[in-house]
């Protein structure tokens, strides 16, 4: 792909770049991305970032999430730039779908560990509505 067909936001990431003197791989580290996304996006090989992703490369820059899509830095961006990408795998979220594909990957031993690990991570969950027992009013027996 040609420079001049790259996404808008690349012109807008590489004057951000200029602005707070930043490589495009120190950015690219700073928001937890691979060094060499931003080459990459230029050249239309990944997708423009959404979600996190892009709250992430936002905060690297110095800038907010409307900024980068192009829209006035004090308007609240479209809800649809910050829901999670989507995977391959159907309705999973590109990093829910990497941790599944990490898991698939593991010995038993080790998926047992790592579940065991997350959910003491995640805190307790929430307990079904309980149902209240049936209360029995003085007086009467229950035949």
């Amino acid at each position: 792909m040609e420079d001049d067909a790259a996404p808008p936001m690349v012109e807008l990431i590489e004057g951000r770049l200029e602005r707070v003197g930043l490589t495009p791989e120190e950015a690219s580290r700073a928001a937890g991305l691979a060094p060499d996304f931003l080459d990459r996006l230029r050249e239309g090989r990944v997708a423009v970032p959404r979600g996190e992703r892009l709250r992430r490369l936002a905060e690297a820059l110095f800038t907010s999430v409307s900024y980068l899509v192009g829209l006035d830095p004090d308007v609240p961006p479209p809800a649809e730039w910050l829901e999670e990408e989507q995977g391959s795998l159907g309705l999973l979220a590109g990093d829910e779908e990497g941790l599944l594909r990490a898991y698939r990957k593991l010995e038993f031993s080790a998926k047992a560990a790592v579940l065991l690990v997350v959910r003491r991570m995640a805190g307790p969950e929430e307990a079904p509505d309980a149902v209240p027992a049936r209360q029995v009013r003085p007086g009467r027996s229950r035949s």
